[in-house]
């Protein structure tokens, strides 16, 4: 069975739901946690696919020019080393935004402010000849918990999705690695304990019940839409997925 190394960067943000879709479409998993002291692989020998995933710290370096966790230089190398080697790559949140400055684009602190809760977002054209995207709707629904940014994406990465704030939603690097700004692994459990003691929250001024209550509402849309991406990126994974694949076009009126 083919193996899919993920990366669990917080506790609070383990691969969940998505960890059940890559299962059922036939991916093995080895979770590496970072925040309990396990140490990244060097390479991805022996992997068919890299999922890193999300998690509260920045990153880009302190004010003192340090990392803000010590094993994220390792990650973003790991990062680099599946783009220039085609391993099937998916970074969600923290993990689209060290994709992303892994390859001198550019993460701050949003000048927009936070962005919490159920929201949508809008493909980008080049969204419809891309081996994952194309077959996600045209305003597909998203859970957002971030308070960093993608202010640049990096040199030659494909932009495939927006919003009017936060333009950089969804991008991929080369033909195979893939970057979500949003979460699609939350369940309303992981939203709660997201939600308990929110700073985020705190600051936007929302009610963490509704918050909650809003995300739940909206689980089987977002299940929807990301399951069947969940499984599209498996089987790029398991050599099942043609990412050559042409685009299908409509047939000219008259013919």
């Amino acid at each position: 069975m083919a193996t899919a190394l993920v990366i669990e960067n917080d506790p609070t943000d383990d691969v969940r739901r998505l960890g059940e879709w890559l299962t059922e479409a036939g991916l093995d998993l080895w979770v590496v946690r970072t925040h309990a002291g396990d140490e990244i692989p060097a390479d991805l020998a022996g992997y068919s696919a890299l999922v890193v995933l999300g998690g509260p710290v920045p990153p880009y370096p302190l004010p003192d020019g340090s990392p803000a966790e010590p094993w994220l230089p390792a990650l973003e190398g790991l990062l680099r080393k599946a783009v220039r080697h085609r391993v099937p790559t998916l970074g969600i949140c923290l993990g689209a935004q060290l994709l992303a400055t892994a390859h001198a684009g550019e993460v701050v602190r949003s000048p927009s402010g936070p962005e919490v809760g159920p929201s949508v977002v809008g493909k980008r054209d080049a969204a419809d000849t891309d081996p994952l995207f194309r077959y996600v709707p045209l305003m597909p629904d998203v859970f957002q918990w971030h308070a960093d940014e993608i202010t640049e994406l990096p040199r030659g990465a494909t932009l495939l999705a927006a919003s009017t704030r936060y333009p950089h939603q969804a991008f991929r690097m080369g033909d195979r690695a893939w970057g979500l700004q949003f979460h699609i692994e939350c369940d309303t459990a992981m939203i709660a304990d997201w939600a308990a003691d929110s700073a985020l929250l705190a600051e936007l001024g929302y009610d963490p019940d509704l918050v909650v209550a809003a995300c739940h509402d909206v689980m089987v849309d977002v299940e929807e839409v990301w399951q069947p991406f969940a499984a599209r990126f498996a089987a790029l994974a398991l050599g099942e997925l043609d990412d050559a694949e042409p685009r299908r076009s409509l047939p000219l009126l008259g013919q």
